[in-house]
């Protein structure tokens, strides 16, 4: 069964979204890079989630943890789903994908699998 694993949020300006999100709401930023880092939720309870430059996914998306990309990806299919660009490595033993729902909606899968 799928699970909730994280959200990603685009930002158009990494530091003023960082703040926000800070100040508002108490997450607390770990940058990774200048362009991406993590945003923790308030006192390590809750979803965690990626701030990231605004690009290829315009909004927020909620990504879920699946058992296989696979099965996910053939069974969103058959019901009006389709997978948005390819499988990717995440490391070497996890995956991820976009795939857009019935209804348009871009959300995000992951999977604790071999990468090759």
């Amino acid at each position: 069964m799928a699970k909730v694993e994280h959200f990603e949020i685009p930002a158009d300006d990494i530091a003023r979204a960082q703040a926000f999100y800070s100040e508002v709401l108490g997450f607390t930023y770990e940058p990774w890079t200048e362009e991406m880092g993590m945003l923790r939720a308030p006192g390590g309870a809750g979803i965690n989630g990626d701030l990231h430059q605004r690009g290829a996914t315009p909004h927020p998306t909620v990504v879920f943890t699946v058992d296989r990309l696979e099965d996910t990806i053939e069974a969103a299919r058959a019901r009006g789903g389709e997978l948005i660009g390819s499988i990717e490595p995440m490391g070497e033993n996890a995956r991820w994908a976009y795939i857009r729902d019935s209804e348009g909606n871009l959300i995000g899968i992951y999977d604790e699998q071999p990468a090759g």
